[in-house]
């Protein structure tokens, strides 16, 4: 039976984090990467999906969208989210919340064009999280910018990359009899304290 306790885990929430992720990415769980990501409206209304994460260091948690799309726009009028990975195999699941804030152009560019070449076009196809009127206007406008972008497709102006500068961890591992391990971390004047949550 796996054990979670604060003498355990690494002082640094982020390296922890990495220990955890080293081992789900070798264990062969189907979409290791994908995290729920919760965000707000100004007014609290709340908001939830999945995403994919795309990488991940001392400077926070990435992940690319649509400027325009609904996350998009809650996290500019908005700038806070939490995420969670729940890996059920293993038992496992994370949460990070903080403030976001929108990559450099370059780095969005950069990882655009690392992306194949129909997710590329996607891109440019969907207006996501806008209405449309079939499925069919959704094909008709991916092959309208695969004739109009045959090999080079530029970066939309409205596709980009978010950061998650996290503010508080939670590392939870499953146990029996709903006595769960819950060990969070709380930054406070840019130190972290870790505590355990009762289940």
């Amino acid at each position: 039976m796996k054990t979670l306790t604060k003498s355990a885990v690494d002082s640094n929430p982020i390296k922890q984090f990495a220990k955890w992720y080293k081992m789900i990415l070798k264990s062969g769980i189907k979409e290791p990467t994908a995290m729920s990501i919760a965000t707000a409206t100004k007014k609290g209304v709340p908001s939830v999906r999945t995403v994919l994460l795309k990488g991940f260091d001392e400077s926070g948690f990435l992940f690319f969208t649509n400027y325009k799309s609904r996350k998009g726009k809650e996290l500019t009028e908005n700038p806070f989210a939490e995420f969670l990975f729940y890996w059920r195999d293993l038992q496992r699941q994370v949460r990070i919340s903080g403030k976001v804030e929108k990559v450099s152009k370059q780095e969005s560019e950069d990882y655009f064009k690392s992306r194949p070449l129909k997710s590329k076009i996607g891109a440019w196809a969907s207006k996501q999280s806008e209405v449309i009127p079939d499925r069919e206007y959704l094909e008709k406008q991916f092959k309208q910018f695969a004739k109009q972008y045959k090999k080079d497709v530029p970066l939309p102006s409205y596709w980009g990359g978010f950061r998650l500068i996290p503010e508080r961890f939670e590392f939870w591992q499953g146990r029996e009899n709903r006595l769960h391990d819950r060990i969070c971390y709380i930054k406070k004047n840019n130190k972290w304290k870790i505590v355990r949550l009762a289940p």
